[in-house]
């Protein structure tokens, strides 16, 4: 008897099928990392079933430890694991690239225009729907990873540590880790992530790459590919300094080197440093236009690190690179070699680092500290949920007096729409980003 369609596992995707999933994800991945991972997790573990529950969170967890920004990280792991080698650089090439474009086109618009009302109302909407997409990675991360009183617990210290004691993140990670390793020997039954098929297969039906199914082929360690991979890399990285012939531009491809590898914790991890190199220490731009551009990478798709792009565009345009005739063209080159830089080397800690972290699944001793791991990062993209929330609600608030300045009732509503869309109507998160868009737009044009 043929098993319910429900019930049967997914056929595997083609290249093109898996290109076109990626190049739609750079296109709707808003609400930084919490949103970003989410969206992945609705669509590939949901409704595709082309990866099982645990199999995604035992790569989410290796790319939490990692520099840079884990939720490109991630969809390279997946890639991979579905298409080789290949398959990795299209899926976070994809997650990136339009980001690129969009970011470049809008920093035109803010060098060019300035405040424009249009651009701004659009903003204004997406802000709360961004609130509401973190809030809801929250809670859908937590209601099937915490799967006990412990991990709950370690959830609740985690956001503590980080909101109100003010803990770095790669600390938490760590500690969160070292716990899992203890517990993994002393109380293992607490730090397994379930058995058989995962509670996943019992709402979803079995998926393509399972939690029970043994590792696709190309996924076992070859340290002959491993050392091509590092060549690979290391051309690549030296190519792209070779072609760089502006002293500004060679500036920008070393800074942003050295700052892929210290994202540590992710891209609010790093913006001091960017923050220190590009406004101090190059004078590429002004600390307003900084945070300015902070703002335009939390309202785009893709990473929010891309406001690397930002600083880019704005540091090669007014240090005018091409000559004064040639700005935007300056800007798009600034941008293009401040992501290259960023985040090539994300490509080579996944495709070097992923066969490893694949022989791990299943052992006890690496899934533990890994589980540990996952309970701390729901508490650390909670803290992420109440940050946004406050900017957006309270956004003339300071934290000597963190809910003065006016309450933005209005926005307060959209956030809390749109969390009821996601959550209990079950709404596409890309509808849901144009609908309190739209919203957005007419409140700015009618105030």
């Amino acid at each position: 008897m043929t098993p319910p369609e429900s019930q049967q596992r997914p056929q595997h995707p083609t290249f093109w099928e898996a290109f076109v999933y990626w190049l739609k994800l750079g296109f709707i991945s808003f609400g930084g990392p919490a949103g970003q991972i989410s969206i992945m997790h609705q669509e590939l573990v949901e409704k595709r079933r082309w990866i099982g529950e645990r199999r995604f969170l035992h790569a989410l967890n290796y790319c939490m430890v990692l520099p840079g920004p884990e939720a490109q990280q991630l969809a390279i792991y997946i890639g991979w694991l579905l298409h080789r080698t290949w398959g990795g650089i299209v899926a976070g090439t994809l997650f990136v690239l339009p980001s690129l474009f969009i970011l470049s086109g809008l920093t035109y618009v803010y060098l060019v225009f300035g405040d424009v009302t249009f651009v701004k109302g659009l903003f204004n909407g997406i802000k709360p729907a961004v609130v509401a997409i973190v809030v809801f990675a929250a809670w859908r991360i937590g209601s099937r990873a915490l799967k006990n009183k412990l991990l709950w617990a370690m959830a609740a210290v985690s956001f503590i540590a980080i909101f109100a004691l003010k803990v770095p993140f790669p600390f938490i990670v760590l500690g969160a880790g070292i716990l899992g390793f203890i517990g993994g020997k002393f109380a293992p039954e607490l730090f397994k992530i379930g058995g058989g098929h995962g509670a996943s297969n019992k709402t979803f039906g079995p998926a393509l790459i399972d939690d029970d199914t043994p590792p696709p082929a190309h996924t076992k360690f070859n340290t002959l590919h491993l050392i091509k991979l590092v060549v690979v890399f290391l051309l690549l990285w030296a190519a792209g300094m070779m072609m760089l012939g502006h002293p500004v531009l060679k500036d920008m491809g070393e800074f942003f080197s050295k700052a892929a590898l210290v994202t540590f914790g992710g891209a609010y991890a790093v913006l001091p440093y960017v923050y220190q190199g590009g406004v101090e220490q190059f004078h590429w731009l002004t600390g307003t236009q900084m945070i300015d551009g902070l703002a335009l990478g939390e309202t785009t798709p893709g990473p929010l690190i891309m406001v690397v792009a930002f600083v880019g565009f704005v540091g090669a345009w007014t240090q005018q690179v091409f000559g004064p005739d040639a700005l935007l063209l300056a800007g798009f080159v600034g941008a293009s070699v401040a992501t290259y830089f960023t985040f090539l080397p994300s490509f080579l800690f996944i495709l070097a680092g992923a066969p490893l972290v694949e022989a791990t699944h299943g052992d006890l001793k690496f899934t533990a500290p890994l589980t540990g791991i996952t309970a701390a990062v729901v508490g650390v993209i909670l803290n992420l949920a109440l940050f946004f929330g406050w900017h957006v609600i309270w956004p003339h608030a300071s934290e000597a007096a963190p809910f003065t300045g006016g309450l933005e009732w209005f926005y307060a509503l959209i956030s809390i729409a749109a969390f009821f869309a996601l959550w209990k109507y079950k709404q596409d998160v890309m509808r849901v980003i144009a609908a309190c868009a739209v919203i957005g737009l007419a409140y700015t044009y009618i105030v």
